[in-house]
């Protein structure tokens, strides 16, 4: 089933504001498992569902099988902390304070998914990387762990989490404590074949007590991540309680690492960092494939809704090998490559396996879950995602409103049809049609002036809406 986006002549705009109040609520029977997987700087055309033919992806290539898989499928900013956060809680990061990697923290004020989720009955647990806040106010960690950086303290279980095991920053992705003597944080390396001749890396697990881990933190990190999410499914699942679950891997985030059997997958290689990088990303899917092959066990496969994408695009340069795909830009960048990335929504209680072209966006997995659960937000805070339940449905093919980016300098705005972007406020809109033109090499702002003030003037109306709640208007 392919379900297609219409071709707009113009665009139509819609509010800003999303009343997500409602009086329906699921029984407790019905309530769906809920699993946000996310990856670190992978790009759209990283994986052999995307059409990547490099890194061997089987377990995500058979999810997506089974899954609805997006074509436009975006992160809400291209960089990861303001990702990770538009995910915890529906809104742009421009809203809440994170406006770009290690800046600000989640808000006491904010209402993440998990709160929301908690009042609902459901267990929550946080695994992996972490990023929108600092996990300890008493040592040095990670980038901005310890005294120095308290005022960003916000770990998960301050958020609704009542399990975790997290950390703030980036990790190697292979023996993630520790690094060779003298390598570079954000460097690349074949795994130590004599981890005693390593050093302490800096950026330390931790867990809902606020204690650091110290147990099972040898090879792939991947599977240690694995390892702690799996049993926290087992016990709710013996508890009859539903869960809401985040595994946010580190891979292939740099420094990236492998280990010799996964690093021979890939005798083609040119280099150390790329059989690294290729590694990592194999070893990761096998970790998909255990987690889906654990739900089926559990026979919780058909009512567990598991998604599956990237927090922002790749490096994709001289110092990393990920891929974009036909997109332009890479990660820090508004164009396509920085923030379209691969998206994948399996429940197969619920929605049909297939593909779309409807463009969603991590801003949506809060009002999309909250829909199906009947829950109710009780204020009137701007909500930038949508519900993606009539696109489930098959019933909507066209995107209620646009989709609004700001990145450091930057600006965005995608709809349907059309994109507008501007590397900063002094230069002039550029205008691109997506549907004809996805690799965005044809400016046609010359051709189309209504266009351009159309959806102009949409941005400069929620650029304002987002520097009120950022003033904290929200919370009043």
């Amino acid at each position: 089933m392919n379900r297609s986006v219409r071709r707009l002549s113009l665009l139509t705009l819609f509010s800003c504001v999303v009343c997500l109040s409602c009086s329906r609520e699921l029984p407790a029977a019905d309530k769906p498992n809920i699993i946000l997987v996310m990856c670190d700087d992978l790009g759209w055309g990283d994986v052999g569902f995307n059409g990547g033919k490099i890194i061997r992806t089987p377990h995500l290539d058979a999810m997506a099988g089974n899954s609805l898989k997006f074509n436009r499928f975006y992160a809400q900013a291209p960089v990861c902390s303001p990702t990770r956060g538009s995910c915890l809680t529906g809104r742009h990061p421009f809203r809440f304070g994170i406006p770009t990697a290690n800046s600000g923290h989640i808000k006491p004020e904010e209402l993440t998914l998990a709160e929301l989720l908690r009042k609902q009955g459901y267990s929550t647990g946080h695994f992996g990387k972490w990023h929108v806040g600092t996990l300890t106010k008493t040592i040095k960690d990670a980038n901005r762990g310890g005294p120095k950086g308290a005022k960003h303290f916000s770990p998960p279980q301050n958020n609704g989490f009542d399990v975790c095991f997290s950390t703030e920053s980036k990790v190697p992705t292979y023996d993630p404590m520790i690094k060779p003597k003298g390598a570079k944080a954000g460097g690349h390396w074949d795994a130590m074949e004599e981890r005693s001749k390593g050093e302490v890396y800096g950026t330390y697990y931790w867990n809902e007590k606020g204690e650091r881990v110290t147990d099972d933190l040898e090879g792939d990190d991947s599977r240690i991540i694995m390892d702690r999410a799996l049993p926290f499914i087992e016990q709710s699942a013996k508890s009859d309680n539903p869960f809401f679950a985040i595994i946010w891997f580190h891979t292939p985030h740099l420094p990236v690492v492998a280990d010799a059997k996964h690093r021979a997958m890939y005798p083609e290689a040119e280099s150390v960092l790329a059989r690294n990088y290729y590694g990592c990303v194999t070893a990761m899917d096998e970790q998909i494939g255990r987690l889906r092959e654990r739900l089926r066990e559990l026979s919780l496969d058909q009512n567990t809704m598991v998604t599956f994408c990237s927090d922002n695009g790749p490096e994709g340069n001289s110092s990393s090998p990920g891929s974009a795909g036909p997109f332009r830009g890479r990660k820090r960048s508004l164009y396509e490559g920085g923030v379209r990335v691969p998206g994948l929504i399996e429940w197969p209680a619920k929605i049909e396996p297939g593909v779309t072209d409807f463009p969603a966006v991590t801003s949506d997995y809060l009002p999309t879950i909250i829909d199906y659960l009947g829950a109710v937000i009780e204020d009137d805070r701007p909500i930038d995602g949508i519900s993606l339940r009539s696109v489930f449905a098959g019933e909507q093919d066209l995107r209620s409103r646009p989709i609004g980016f700001q990145s450091r300098t930057q600006a965005s705005l995608s709809a349907d049809q059309y994109k507008i972007y501007r590397p900063n406020d002094q230069a002039p809109w550029e205008l691109y049609d997506l549907l004809a033109d996805p690799s965005e090499k044809d400016d046609i702002a010359a051709d189309h002036p209504e266009i351009i003030a159309c959806m102009a003037r949409y941005f400069e109306s929620w650029k304002m809406s987002c520097a009120r709640s950022d003033a904290g208007e929200d919370y009043n």
